[in-house]
This record gives structure tokens, C-alpha cells and sequence, in this order.
């Protein structure tokens, strides 16, 4: 074992002795975060708008810091652009992510030095907890890539502005830069195409063990490496022992990963955005992820089925149930009040507090009342594979209102095959009975003869990718939406249907 290796094994017992303080103290622990919040943010410009001096409980929050977006956050952001300090936060920010907004353009969320520690201290123990779990230390000593934007920045009123990943570069730890991949030019290169080829030009040759980054784009470097060289990722890198994502389900990828890998590979995931690191799986024995408590975020939770009505309640932790759908509602030490990030979760553990991220309050499909949500047209889907022969590189669903006529509406399913299920009839037959059983809102339209069963619309090979980039959002942190109430995706793919 390597000088590295036991000094990793040593510092991952030591993180994960601290991280079992606060976990086995979760309420106290949120507590405590929450009251620091106020007294820090006390003085400031949104404090003295919401009279931060007069909240002691969570209740006086709630009456007087409404749930907010972008749009309501938006000029405080404004205030802080024109030079104006203690405006969110006490200071000012050090940076702006910027992130793809729908109804406000760019939007620039504000980070500051205490929460890009945290964001930092995060995924750095996402690893160590993997280390402390199993002992595995092998990986320490090959080379890790992390599939990342450009770290190269620029400027909004005086303060650096980028993306979350390419933020997040500045702050690889030194003992890890020379084990780290791609280099430093590579990862500035704007292009998403040029920049894997040139990835695959600098790693294939190297002892990989690590890869991170979302599936979606992982999977085009994977596919890329075979064309290249004819070999399974795992011929290429025979060490190849940890994959770590974020940013999408793993499950709709995993059987083409396994196919691509030619063999199975430890994974962790994460839930980091440009708002806060909320959540690593902590464990290899389970698909959850532990909440971060005690990271400078104090959680809210909304019922996702009572989000939109009048009188929906914020509950904290401490009134959380399993099983149920959840819109995320976080206050920050970046200065972000009773945000809604637009993530549902649901809790699957409330000892530790574990979640899975279940799809977007905004991106759902109900133009009928089924109030259909990613995490059931995931999981529908993830059936459909694991009984047949299919593949299935990328997918959307979208409500077909306007069917022809004499026929009734419909779900219908945009679908890239790497391989077409041999029975594409039992495939469909499996995710609509997936649906119906999940859903009983979908079940109910189905017996109620209000919907037809669902329709697959094959996308050919290549064509999300061909999608997503005539949108501008090839590579990088964006993602297929996996579903939506309306028809802009579906109209999007026309061009790429098979």
C-alpha cells in the first residue's frame, strides 16, 4: 500500500467520525444551522427587508420569508451587479454560477467563501466516506478524470462568474493535480465535441480509475474510446475501479454502461448544484443519499402534490415522512432565503436522513390530472430494459393531447435504441402496466378509456445529442428533461426521429 493510500484511509476515518456527530444528531444539528443563518444574515439588506431581528422559530419564518425563485430573487442579485455589499449575505460573493434559466435567461446564483467550502469539503468526503466504507484505496494512486465545464472565468460587476464545474476546477486539492485529468487547456476548450476527442487523445493511454461526471456525457466518451480503439473501457483501463455522477439517474444508463465497461465498477452519487451540495450515497449497499446537515443549508420540505395550492406547508426535517414526494426549499450561507431549487425528493431513511432525488417540480406531465412525475417514467422504464434485450441510450416523454382522429390521447415516449427490444410490444405493454401501477391517476385515465396505452416514437442513433445541440446545451452540466407538460422537446426531436 502506497504512502497515499494509508494517509487516505487515515484522513477518511477521521471525516467519517466527524460526520457521524451530526448525523446522529440531525435535528439539533439543522437547528443550529438555521439560527446561525439569521444571526449572520441579520444585518443585511434582505435581513432588514424581512425583519430578521424579530425571527427566533421557524414559524416566524415562514410568516415572514416567502418561498422564492430566481425572479423573486433576482434584484437583490441585481443590487449586488451594481456593487452594493451585505445585500444577501454579509460581503459580497466571490462568485456567480451561472445556470440556463427558463423564464429569466441567465441566471447568476451567488457564491460566497463559506458555501464553496462546503461545496469543496462535500465531494471531497463522498470520497472519503467510499474509502472508510470499504477499504478500497487501490484507486488513490491511478488517474481520475472529472467530465467538467470550462474552468476559464469571467466577470459580473467585479465578481467571477462561470459554471459550477468549471468554478469547482480552482479548487482541486494539491495532492490530487497530479493524478488529475484532462489537462488544464484541455478543459478550457468551449467546444463539447473537440473537447472529447481531445480527452480521449490524453487519457487513453493512461492508468484510469476514476471517472466522474454526468452519465449522459460520460456515455459519449465512453462510446467514443471504443469507436476508437474497438475495445470494452475496461480493456482500456483495467484498473478502472469508481464512477462517481451526478445531475441525472444513473438507472436509464446502467445496462449500456455495463455493455460500454464490459464489467461492473463501484458508483457514487452525488447531488451538487450551483445553489449547495445537499447529498452523497454514503453507502455501497443501498441507492440512497445522506443529506448534508450540517453544510450552511437549513432544508424546508413542500408536498409536491400541494406545491401550487394556497395553503401548502413548509415542514422541517423533523416532520418529514418516507415515501412521499418533496420540493426542496433550502436557505443558505450564500445567502439564498427560502429558495425552491425546483428538485423533488423523497425520503427512503430517516435514520441517517437519506433521500433520492425524484424529478423537478416544474417538469412533470398532467395534462390530463395524472401529475406524473421522472422518478415513475424512470423507474417504468428501468423494468421495461431489465425484461427484454433493449438498450436504451437516451429517452423523453411528452403528452400526445392532439392525437389523430378517432384515436385517444396518449404519453408518448421519444426513445433512442442501441439495441430495439426484440418484443417491442411486451416493452410498451411493461412500462404502461409500470405506470398504471405507480400512478394511479395514470391508471385511472387508462380504465376510464380517457387515455390510450403509451406510443414509442424511435429517435435515431445520435439524435438527443444532435438535439441538444442545435439548443446549445451539448456537454458540459446540461441534461435531457425527461419529461415535460408540453410538446417544445417533442417538437425539438422531429428532425431526429427514425
Amino acid at each position: 500500500m502506497s504512502l497515499k493510500a494509508i494517509a487516505a484511509k487515515w484522513f477518511a476515518r477521521s471525516i467519517a467520525k466527524k460526520t457521524s456527530k451530526w448525523v446522529n444528531d440531525p435535528i439539533i444539528t439543522q437547528t443550529r444551522v438555521f439560527e446561525n443563518l439569521i444571526e449572520r444574515a441579520r444585518f443585511t439588506q434582505f435581513g432588514k427587508d424581512h425583519d430578521f431581528q424579530d425571527i427566533t422559530t421557524h414559524q416566524d419564518f415562514v410568516g415572514k420569508v416567502p418561498i422564492r425563485d430566481y425572479e423573486d430573487l433576482k434584484p437583490y442579485v441585481e443590487q449586488i451587479i451594481a456593487g452594493n455589499t451585505d445585500v444577501l449575505w454579509p460581503g459580497k460573493p466571490i462568485y456567480f454560477a451561472k445556470t440556463s434559466g427558463t423564464t429569466s435567461g441567465a441566471k447568476y446564483i451567488p457564491i460566497t467563501k463559506e458555501s464553496i467550502k462546503h461545496q469543496v469539503n462535500a465531494s471531497r468526503n463522498a470520497i472519503l466516506n467510499y474509502i472508510d466504507e470499504t477499504g478500497n484505496t487501490a484507486f488513490v494512486d491511478g488517474k481520475m478524470i472529472f467530465l467538467q465545464g470550462s474552468p476559464v472565468l469571467e466577470e459580473k460587476g467585479g465578481i467571477k462568474l462561470g459554471r459550477l464545474s468549471g468554478i469547482s476546477a480552482h479548487y482541486v486539492p494539491g495532492y490530487l493535480q497530479k493524478n488529475r485529468l484532462p489537462s488544464w487547456e484541455t478543459n478550457c476548450i468551449e467546444d463539447w465535441e473537440t473537447k472529447v476527442d481531445k480527452i480521449i487523445e490524453e487519457t487513453e493511454s493512461q492508468n484510469m480509475t476514476v471517472i466522474a461526471g454526468i452519465p449522459s456525457w460520460v456515455q459519449m466518451y465512453f462510446e467514443k474510446l471504443q469507436e476508437k480503439t474497438g475495445k470494452k473501457v475496461g480493456d482500456i483501463f483495467k484498473n478502472f475501479q469508481l464512477f462517481i455522477y451526478g445531475g441525472v439517474n444513473y438507472e436509464p444508463y446502467r445496462s449500456k454502461f455495463e455493455k460500454l465497461i464490459g464489467k461492473s465498477v463501484d458508483s457514487i452519487e452525488l447531488f451538487p448544484a450551483s445553489e449547495g451540495f445537499f447529498a452523497y450515497q454514503n453507502s455501497q449497499k443501498d441507492p440512497g443519499m445522506l443529506l448534508l446537515l450540517n453544510s450552511g443549508i437549513f432544508y424546508e420540505f413542500v408536498k409536491a402534490d400541494e406545491f401550487f395550492s394556497d395553503d401548502r406547508k413548509r415542514l422541517t426535517l423533523a416532520e418529514v415522512e418516507l415515501d412521499v414526494d418533496y420540493a426542496m426549499i433550502i436557505s443558505t450561507d450564500a445567502g439564498l432565503w427560502a429558495y425552491n431549487i425546483g428538485d423533488t425528493i423523497r425520503f427512503i431513511s430517516k435514520n441517517p436522513f437519506k433521500i433520492v432525488v425524484s424529478g423537478r417540480i416544474k417538469h412533470f406531465i398532467s395534462a390530463f390530472g395524472e401529475h406524473v412525475i421522472a422518478k415513475e417514467v424512470e423507474e417504468a422504464l428501468k423494468l421495461a430494459v431489465s425484461n427484454s434485450d433493449a438498450v436504451v441510450n437516451e429517452f423523453t416523454v411528452a403528452p400526445q393531447t392532439s392525437p389523430k382522429e378517432g384515436e385517444l390521447p396518449y404519453h408518448e415516449w421519444f426513445i433512442e435504441f442501441e439495441n430495439m427490444p426484440t418484443d417491442l410490444e411486451k416493452f410498451l405493454l411493461d412500462i404502461d402496466c409500470s405506470m398504471q401501477k405507480q400512478n394511479s391517476y395514470y391508471f385511472d385515465l387508462i380504465e376510464g378509456k380517457i387515455l390510450q396505452p403509451i406510443k414509442i416514437t424511435q429517435i435515431k442513433m445520435g439524435g438527443f445529442k444532435a438535439y441538444m445541440k442545435t439548443i446549445g446545451k451539448l456537454g458540459g452540466q446540461n441534461k435531457v428533461q425527461r419529461l415535460a407538460n408540453d410538446r417544445k422537446v417533442a417538437e425539438g426531436l422531429q428532425p431526429f426521429r427514425k
